[in-house]
């Protein structure tokens, strides 16, 4: 990474920009491919909502696209509370926004009979099943900032540019994994429970905040790249990283509640669907044991109408009480 003699500014937001092959490409493909899947969709009759298509777009790739181009992009290998933000975004905003989208669905509305079939067959292997399995994918996004802040791992990237394009790949690519088994606005192996996503949501929120406590009070990390900066403007190591680590325990905590709430409400909506199929289940049991009512009570009515009495024989075989008392 060069060193940036420009201090950062609030007008940086707009006015800092550099390039970024593999965020533009990689985007770009993305973007490419969506909007063609949904165009050919939408072609065809299928009902897809544009609004998946905005979310997808704006908020997921042009996110993505501004992390690292823009601003976040250019001061991230500067200001360690710059990283720890572009990579907030490019593990919880850009893979929500991208599994808000639909991508799979959309992309199942473009194939054909055969692609279907081999989309829905791939969905649902044990690969899938492997990694959209809640314990695969919280432990992922659990233990991804542990081990990328705390490990070696950290300062490759700062150093190394491939090293830095393909780890916030990972990232994002980790991100969405999550949230695509987590939301299932897509077709999934397998629907798990909201009360679950719930749950598991809560612990995430602990988790960042710890790693968040561990950067603040804990030691200085890649030292020897930020030293060799010589950076002479803005904050120094230690306020730096303290930002940083604010950032990543309440800026991660906020977009937790935010996403807490989301799956609170799919919690509900999941609970008044199950209550709305229970009560169906009910009235069709219901509906079913008054036919079977109505059933008996005609056959007796039909039965008494066949053994009407007939005038000749003894009197109380013409009593309608007696009568099927004394012939059982």
């Amino acid at each position: 990474m060069a060193q940036i003699e420009t201090p950062l500014q609030l007008s940086s937001v707009v006015s800092s920009w550099r390039w970024d092959t593999a965020t533009v490409l990689v985007t770009a493909l993305l973007g490419l491919g969506y909007a063609v899947c949904f165009a050919k969709a939408r072609r065809r009759g299928e009902h897809l909502p544009v609004t998946r298509a905005i979310i997808f777009g704006a908020a997921g790739l042009g996110v993505w696209l501004y992390s690292g181009i823009g601003m976040v992009g250019v001061y991230s290998g500067t200001l360690f509370w710059v990283r720890a933000l572009q990579v907030l975004l490019l593990l919880y905003v850009v893979p929500f926004a991208l599994a808000a989208g639909a991508p799979f669905t959309v992309l199942r509305a473009a194939l054909g009979p055969a692609g279907r079939k081999r989309l829905d067959a791939m969905l649902s292997g044990g690969v899938a099943r492997l990694l959209t399995h809640p314990a695969t994918a919280s432990m992922l996004i659990l233990l991804l900032p542990w081990a990328l802040f705390l490990s070696p791992w950290y300062e490759a990237v700062l150093r190394h540019g491939g090293v830095d394009a393909v780890t916030r790949i990972i990232v994002v690519a980790i991100g969405f994994l999550y949230f695509y088994s987590r939301l299932q606005i897509d077709p999934v192996p397998k629907h798990f429970t909201q009360g679950l996503s719930l749950l598991i949501t809560i612990a995430e929120s602990l988790a960042d905040g710890i790693l968040g406590i561990v950067l603040w009070l804990g030691p200085l990390i890649a030292t020897g790249y930020y030293g060799s900066l010589g950076r002479a403007w803005g904050p120094d190591a230690r306020l730096d990283q303290t930002i940083g680590a604010g950032i990543l325990w309440l800026l991660g905590d906020f977009l937790g509640l935010i996403y807490s709430l989301v799956v609170m409400r799919a919690f509900a909506e999941d609970e008044k669907r199950r209550a709305s199929e229970m009560d169906a289940e009910l009235d069709a049991v219901e509906e079913a044991r008054a036919k079977r009512k109505t059933v008996a009570r005609t056959g007796a009515q039909v039965v008494e109408a066949d053994e009407e009495p007939v005038s000749t024989g003894l009197w109380w075989e013409n009593d309608p009480q007696l009568r099927h008392r004394f012939r059982r």
